[in-house]
């Protein structure tokens, strides 16, 4: 069964789609503590990748590796959530499920270290 939500098109699609998306920036904020520390992170790595010296293309590499460790948070804050939702049980999926979304995670932050010496110290 489709979503009632689906039915909308044209500009209403494209409002309701910007509301759901700060509302999620929003829980994402509220409730997620390593959200926070990436906001964080991405809120001094973002300005210092326009400081530094380097090419445009290096200054682009830099800030969409801040902007993909955020990304796959949200995407592992979601997936954590709807684990959750089904079932707070100890179960090995459950497990499996949030432990590849922080491997994820983890995976996009050494994206991020290796991208940004390898601009730095081109």
């Amino acid at each position: 069964m489709e979503s009632p939500h689906k039915g909308k098109t044209g500009f209403t699609r494209l409002i309701n789609a910007f509301k759901y998306s700060c509302a999620g920036l929003q829980e994402a904020y509220r409730n997620e503590d390593a959200f926070r520390m990436e906001l964080l992170l991405a809120i001094i790595l973002i300005p210092l990748a326009f400081w530094l010296e380097h090419s445009m293309m290096g200054r682009a590499a830099m800030i969409a590796c801040v902007m993909l460790v955020i990304i796959v948070e949200l995407l592992n804050s979601a997936i954590e959530a709807t684990v959750d939702r089904i079932s707070l049980d100890d179960h090995n999926l459950a497990k499996r499920a949030k432990d590849i979304g922080s491997a994820a995670v983890l995976i996009s932050l050494i994206n991020l270290v290796v991208v940004w010496l390898l601009v730095l110290l081109n």
